[in-house]
């Protein structure tokens, strides 16, 4: 958000109120990723870098793949013309993500997943983050009560795997390039702009399944 909006808003919430009263409504209607890629397609119109970095990044969060993005980006070309395009290609090549990479967009889409028992539920400390290792791809789990999170060990800058030790807290701190992860979301905290890859878990007669 600009300082320019953050003033208008300390200064006359009685009106901006009511453009994001609006603004929360509009869309409740959509699935989730089609919601956020008409944002990214916004942010675009607009060329606002800072948005569209935030907008890219809660879509991919919400699911969408790497192809979604670039195929809303051209479905909407009649609208934003091939520089506004481009630009938005020139920014997403800036913040590295590895699922853009060209060698790794074009691969074929690898295998149906399947649930996998990773441990005992019981053996993941409340409140805590403990790292593991399943048919050789290292996780990250959170758990709160009942609740539990699981995550690709891998930072989603340039694949760097996090170990344990980077883990203080619920933080967890890639040793490349710094960025930080909240282990209660996995949203990149600082540094980036990409959250950690989100697992789908269930607790299962005491044991921990994830989906990959």
């Amino acid at each position: 958000m600009s300082d320019a909006l953050n003033y208008l808003i300390k200064t006359r919430p009685e009106t901006l109120g009511h453009y994001f009263a609006f603004l929360k409504e509009t869309g409740k209607h959509l699935d989730p990723k089609t919601r956020n890629l008409i944002s990214v397609i916004t942010k675009v119109h607009s060329q606002t870098d800072r948005g569209f970095r935030q907008y890219l990044g809660r879509a991919l969060r919400e699911g969408c793949s790497p192809m979604e993005v670039l195929d809303a980006l051209l479905m909407a070309f009649p609208a934003l013309g091939l520089a506004k395009i481009t630009w938005a290609v020139d920014i997403i090549l800036d913040m590295n993500i590895p699922g853009f990479a060209p060698d790794v967009i074009t691969q074929k889409a690898p295998p149906v997943g399947q649930w996998r028992d990773v441990m005992a539920s019981k053996d993941v400390p409340d409140g805590e983050v403990l790292r593991t290792e399943h048919d050789g791809r290292g996780l990250f789990i959170y758990r709160e009560k009942k609740t539990y999170q699981v995550y690709d060990s891998h930072c989603p800058h340039q694949s760097t795997d996090i170990t344990q030790l980077a883990v203080k807290g619920t933080t967890l701190t890639c040793p490349k390039h710094q960025w930080e992860f909240d282990a209660k979301s996995g949203d990149c905290i600082k540094k980036g702009h990409t959250g950690l890859q989100r697992m789908e878990s269930k607790v299962v007669k005491g044991r921990l399944l994830a989906f990959w």
